[in-house]
């Protein structure tokens, strides 16, 4: 996490997060506006106590050496295991390629097992709540200090971040294309897409993507910073959207982890159409 975001405060990051999950009864320009106040608040506040975002982080960061590319098919369905929270550099060199093939693994092994989140057509409009066991696993993974979580069974893979060609004529989110493995990937800047309210030059100049979360089967990838850990949840752990209209992208929040979760079927769907997370859907 930056040292200069203001979500180093859970206190802001819940508020904020909460604040995502309300359906804003003003115009969207004022919800724009007290959002913006509230993150100049942290950090105003953030600059005067003297504290670091180091001290006050509530979720274990991963250090991962973005060096080897992933060249490994997926394999068949392997026994779930629990993927460390953290990553030690001497571990040596491949560390980052294993922990991203684990990951893929179990999500594979997810969606293997009978657990068809990923492959529901966004059309339905089944929440995700209704799709997912009582106990699921997702990937946590952070964006400009914000914490962001998706369910194994939607996660179409992670990819190691690669040359991004830009194309004229896309939304100021669409980052570009990416060729892998001769497969045209389209790429998200998650930070412009999730928090446009909160993007500046300041933060585009401080963003460091080096992995894409692949978004179910679709083409759709977001750019990622870290990759933190997965998690096994309850859907009591979760603190759900009560209505439908705004950010039908935000499933819900994970509380204890301050956290929020993404319905990946409506992400998709909403990438599809051109539209940014605020945008109210057809």
């Amino acid at each position: 996490m930056s040292k200069q975001s203001p979500f180093a405060r859970e206190d802001v990051m819940e508020a904020y997060l909460d604040s995502l999950l309300k359906e804003p009864e003003e115009d969207p320009g004022d919800v724009t506006a007290r959002t913006s106040r509230l993150l100049e608040q942290a950090a105003q506040q953030l600059a005067e106590s003297g504290l670091s975002a180091d001290e006050t982080l509530s979720i274990e960061e991963t250090t991962i050496k973005p060096e080897v590319p992933v060249e490994t098919p997926l394999p068949p369905v392997v026994e779930k295991r629990d993927i460390p929270s953290s990553v030690e550099a001497e571990e040596g060199e491949n560390s980052d390629a294993q922990l991203i093939e684990d990951i893929n693994e179990q999500a594979f092994s997810e969606v293997s097992a009978g657990q068809e989140g990923g492959n529901i057509p966004p059309e339905q409009k089944i929440p995700l709540k209704d799709t997912l066991d009582s106990r699921f696993q997702a990937l946590f993974f952070e964006v400009a200090g914000l914490t962001l979580a998706v369910p194994l069974t939607t996660l179409g893979g992670i990819h190691q971040l690669d040359k991004v060609g830009p194309l004229f004529g896309k939304p100021d989110w669409f980052m570009g294309v990416m060729i892998h493995r001769e497969e045209k990937i389209n790429v998200v800047d998650s930070a412009k897409w999730v928090m446009p309210e909160k993007y500046d030059e300041n933060l585009a100049q401080s963003l460091n993507y080096r992995y894409l979360i692949m978004l179910g089967d679709s083409w759709w990838g977001m750019a990622c910073e870290k990759l933190v850990n997965t998690v096994t949840l309850t859907k009591a752990d979760v603190k759900w959207r009560e209505s439908v209209g705004k950010r039908p992208w935000l499933a819900g929040m994970v509380k204890e982890k301050m956290c929020a979760l993404i319905d990946v079927s409506e992400l998709i769907s909403m990438l599809n159409k051109g539209l940014g997370s605020n945008d109210q859907t057809p």
